[in-house]
């Protein structure tokens, strides 16, 4: 639908199909009821996204979760970035570096990083420590996941409140990330295209060109994430990558 749309130059629909999905996944987080998940199997861009913004998440061992819209040419536009950004946020130590947490969640999205099991993406920060739980028994998944929403509710569930207090580092970090994307880029490691869209997806998650470190809410995060996965849209080589996917199933490096 994304590739019709963006082969028609149909930018407002588009953007409209953007803002809808961002605006389900906002539901997901910030609904009046508690939302679980109980993924299987490959669980990939927009899947990965809708169990980011789950209260709980229920994976089965055999879970293969991550953001790959990279690999096409674009950036998670549901939310993902949105998210990684926010954790980084509240993963923020004052005895280190605080590029150091924005460079990990930064390259799990830039090189489409793929949990091999719902054990790895603990590691990789996608599932929860102490909130989402891996169920060994795959049958068993959908009656853990009803009895975890049953147990938030009788907990007295609330919605949460929207978050304004993310942290975004703006031109400090910025320019740490596209040094590394030009030394990447440099060493033949990516493409020309590679690079640009690297670029997009720093300047969401370092907030935009911002001339110092501020707080920002999850809506400037998500019209800055839209913006940029619009702009990829209209870009030849990224088109190209999409056309390749849907016609072939391989990835296209150009």
């Amino acid at each position: 639908m994304i590739f019709m749309f963006a082969i028609e130059q149909e930018y407002d629909e588009l953007d409209m199909a953007i803002r809808m999905f961002q605006n389900t996944m906002m539901r997901c987080r910030y609904s009046s009821i508690p939302v679980v998940t109980a993924p299987q199997g490959l669980t990939l861009g927009g899947g990965c996204e809708m169990n980011l913004h789950a209260d709980k998440v229920c994976a089965a061992a055999e879970t293969y979760i991550g953001l790959v819209e990279l690999g096409v040419g674009l950036i998670p536009g549901g939310g993902g970035t949105k998210e990684f950004v926010l954790r980084a946020s509240d993963e923020l130590h004052n005895d280190e570096p605080e590029t150091n947490t924005l460079k990990e969640r930064f390259l799990a999205i830039a090189t489409a990083k793929v949990a091999t099991s719902a054990a790895e993406a603990f590691d990789m920060g996608i599932l929860r420590k102490g909130k989402d739980e891996i169920v060994m028994n795959v049958n068993r998944r959908i009656s853990v996941a009803k009895k975890s929403v049953i147990e938030l509710f009788d907990a007295g569930y609330t919605m949460p409140i929207k978050r304004n207090d993310i942290k975004v580092l703006g031109r400090s970090a910025l320019g740490a990330l596209y040094a590394g994307i030009n030394g990447m880029q440099r060493g033949n490691y990516a493409t020309e295209h590679d690079a640009l869209v690297a670029k997009k997806l720093a300047y969401v998650m370092c907030g935009g060109d911002l001339s110092e470190a501020q707080q920002v809410s999850e809506q400037y995060l998500l019209d800055l994430e839209r913006e940029a996965f619009l702009s990829l849209c209209g870009e030849r080589k990224t088109l190209e990558r999409i056309q390749s996917v849907l016609k072939t199933g391989k990835l296209l490096r150009n």
